[in-house]
C-alpha cells in the first residue's frame, strides 16, 4: 500500500496561510532539502485553493511527470488538461492511489478541508507539520474545524537553523 503524507509548513498557532492566504511569513530556509523530499513523490494531492495557488506562482514545486489531483467541484476539467480535477469521492479516488503498485510517495499539499475529509477516511498516513516561529493570529487553519479526534504517533523532529521544527507522526487508522 502506498502511503500519503501530509506535508506542510504552520505558525506556532496552527495556521497554513494568513487571514489573505498569504504565506510570506514562511522563512526561505536553505538547509529545507526539497529536492529529497520531491524525490520520494510521484503523486500530488491539492486542493482547489492550493492549486491556483501553485499555478499562479509559474513552476510547480515537484517534478515535471508528477501526477497531479485536484479536488475541486467548480474547476472544469478541459480547463486544467494537465491535471486531474476530481469533483466527488475524493475518498475513493485517493484509496484506488494508495492502493496501485509502486513506491512513490502520495503528497498531500493542500489545504485543511481535503487534508480532514482524508483524516476522517483513514486515507493518510503521515502527518508532517513544520512549525515556523510566528504567531499569525488568524488565517487558513491546519485542521479544518469539525467532529472526531485522530490520533498521531510521534514519529521523528527536526530543527532548522531558521528555527523552524519539523514534527513527523504517524496517523492511527481511526479517529476516536
Amino acid at each position: 500500500m502506498r502511503s500519503v503524507r501530509y506535508s506542510v509548513a504552520a505558525s506556532l498557532d496552527g495556521y497554513i496561510a494568513g487571514p489573505e492566504g498569504e504565506f510570506d511569513w514562511i522563512p526561505e530556509d536553505p538547509t529545507v532539502d526539497f529536492e529529497g523530499l520531491f524525490a520520494r513523490v510521484d503523486t500530488v494531492l491539492l486542493g482547489r485553493i492550493s492549486y491556483e495557488l501553485v499555478a499562479s506562482m509559474g513552476a510547480a514545486p515537484w517534478k515535471a511527470d508528477t501526477r497531479v489531483y485536484v479536488f475541486s467541484r467548480t474547476l472544469e476539467p478541459s480547463d486544467h488538461p494537465k491535471v486531474t480535477v476530481v469533483a466527488n469521492e475524493a475518498e475513493r479516488v485517493v484509496a484506488d492511489l494508495r492502493a496501485e503498485a509502486g513506491e512513490g510517495e502520495i503528497w498531500l499539499f493542500g489545504g485543511g478541508v481535503l487534508f480532514r475529509s482524508l483524516m476522517l477516511a483513514g486515507q493518510v498516513d503521515v502527518v508532517e507539520v513544520t512549525v515556523v516561529p510566528i504567531l499569525l493570529g488568524g488565517g487558513v487553519p491546519l485542521f479544518a474545524p469539525g467532529e472526531g479526534r485522530f490520533p498521531l504517533s510521534l514519529s521523528g523532529t527536526h530543527t532548522y537553523p531558521s528555527g523552524m521544527v519539523t514534527l513527523s507522526y504517524v496517523a492511527e487508522r481511526e479517529a476516536v
